[in-house]
């Protein structure tokens, strides 16, 4: 089934080049979930983790099988608009996940005719449902780099107030849920773990 829905994601991808990225996550395997990526649109690669709505599929097979033109966001800001499909084995299990992120940047400008193709649903703007990125160390140095950057600094150089704000937004978007995220972000900023933690409050 795994690999019949694999040539279904390169086919898509093909479909719409440099637009719509199309990914295969493998749920059995959530630590290296990322079978297939196509149109490679957020960075990721084969072997990458699953997203938190991989995450909640395997832990809720009632779940949502399908979640249709949510808003979402690629790690370097474009809006993106995204789709992502369940598949479940003769037992009832989430197995694999077919998702597909449409780059909306290149099409919001067009005209008032493509409007309903980068239209998202209302019910859910407030918070995206995930983030398209792997939370891994090295993504998370390379965002902590990035957003001391923003601030107009390094991570280390940034005062007082500019690492608890930043410390804030990244627990705020969920990378504190990766494994030794705390002590990482700790070693970047160069405090203790336990200031970190301080931090989020």
């Amino acid at each position: 089934m795994i690999r019949e829905a694999e040539k279904i994601a390169v086919a898509l991808g093909r479909m719409f080049p440099g637009l719509c990225e199309v990914v295969l996550h493998d749920l059995r395997d959530p630590q290296h979930a990322v079978r297939a990526i196509e149109n490679n649109l957020s960075g990721r690669q084969v072997g990458d983790s699953a997203t938190e709505l991989g995450l909640a599929r395997i832990a809720d097979p009632h779940y949502p099988s399908v979640l249709q033109n949510y808003p979402n966001r690629f790690p370097d800001g474009r809006p993106a608009k995204s789709t992502s499909i369940g598949i479940k084995n003769a037992a009832g299990e989430y197995i694999a996940a077919l998702c597909l992120n449409l780059d909306v940047s290149v099409l919001s400008p067009v005209t008032l005719a493509l409007s309903n193709l980068v239209a998202t649903d209302t019910g859910h703007r407030e918070q995206p449902l995930e983030t398209l990125r792997n939370r891994n160390a090295r993504e998370l140095r390379r965002t902590v780099e990035a957003r001391s950057a923003e601030r107009g600094g390094t991570p280390r150089s940034l005062n007082r107030e500019a690492k608890k704000a930043l410390v804030r937004q990244l627990h705020q978007e969920g990378y504190f849920d990766s494994r030794d995220a705390a002590q990482t972000i700790a070693d970047l900023l160069g405090v203790s773990r336990a200031t970190v933690y301080n931090y989020t409050k």
